[in-house]
């Protein structure tokens, strides 16, 4: 789950665990029932760049509400006041978005993996598995959806990861741990988890080229990534220095705001394709700039 806005169910766990009603919409704020109903809700895409090589490996699809006067909101403007109802609802038009959304790059000539965050109640109380045998794309060379849940939210019930993971896999698709390393699962548990990638979470990729405890933290995760068989990635990289440490210590993959910031999957082809004609390959193979892995594309 990226760090900005589109992290749409992080401080929703406890309206998805019962704790807390959901709040009436004041006057004149929008609600995710709403934006449903009028198709607004959309998907922005961070891209994932492949650390060692530099490529544009995948993308991650963040929440937004494109309202017809009010612009681009993010989900801060209508999640936090909506209902258990509204949250699975929007879950499913999330998943079936970014399959739609693989189907157009496709179409384009872009094939990447893209990952959406979904909260462990919906893999529960969705069909989850009907959604993707249904609306996944029928092309060949589709490589599948990441689904992102979060760590302290998965970790508890393990026989419900494994269960929603084969089910996933039966449709080429797999989870990744999000956050990893806030919820100080056991080893022991590690073991057991069905997941393709550990998410390094941000608060440890911030300064880790200086913070020795937060460069610790993030070497064992690689590890035990590597240990494993998962792929790594840090998320909310932001400084050149910061992409270097996570280079050197083998993190395969890097994501945040020195890359690229979300976007709308128009803008995310119209750069992948200008870089197509000028490099002749589908991933970018651009090194990333100060300002921005895609600043100047």
């Amino acid at each position: 789950m990226a760090a900005d806005a589109g992290s749409m169910w992080k401080g929703l766990r406890t309206l998805f665990g019962g704790a807390q009603p959901e709040l009436p919409p004041a006057n004149g704020e929008l609600t995710v029932a709403e934006m449903l109903e009028h198709g607004w809700i959309d998907l922005f895409y961070q891209p994932k760049i492949e650390l060692r090589t530099q490529r544009l490996v995948g993308a991650e699809g963040l929440v937004r509400a494109i309202h017809p006067t009010r612009g681009v909101l993010g989900p801060g403007a209508f999640l936090p006041r909506a209902s258990e109802t509204d949250l699975l609802a929007l879950t499913e038009r999330v998943i079936i978005t970014a399959l739609r959304d693989w189907e157009i790059c496709a179409g384009h000539g872009i094939s990447l993996r893209l990952s959406v965050n979904v909260p462990v109640t919906a893999l529960v109380k969705l069909p989850i598995a009907t959604i993707l045998r249904e609306e996944r794309p029928r092309a060949e060379n589709w490589p599948g959806l990441i689904m992102e849940v979060v760590e302290d939210e998965i970790i508890g019930d393990l026989a419900l990861a494994q269960d929603v993971a084969a089910q996933l896999r039966a449709c080429n698709c797999t989870l990744a741990v999000d956050d990893f390393g806030a919820g100080y699962s056991s080893l022991a548990r590690l073991r057991q988890l069905p997941f393709s990638e550990l998410k390094i979470d941000r608060s440890y990729v911030t300064n880790c080229h200086i913070d020795r405890v937060s460069a610790g933290l993030c070497e064992t995760i690689v590890e035990l990534g590597q240990r494993f068989g998962l792929k790594t990635v840090a998320e909310g990289v932001e400084t050149t220095h910061e992409c270097h440490k996570l280079q050197a210590i083998g993190c395969d993959i890097g994501q945040g705001y020195l890359f690229a910031r979300p976007m709308p999957k128009l803008k995310l082809i119209g750069i992948m394709r200008r870089r197509l004609m000028g490099d002749g390959a589908v991933s970018s193979k651009a090194k990333p700039r100060r300002s921005g892995f895609f600043a100047r594309a």
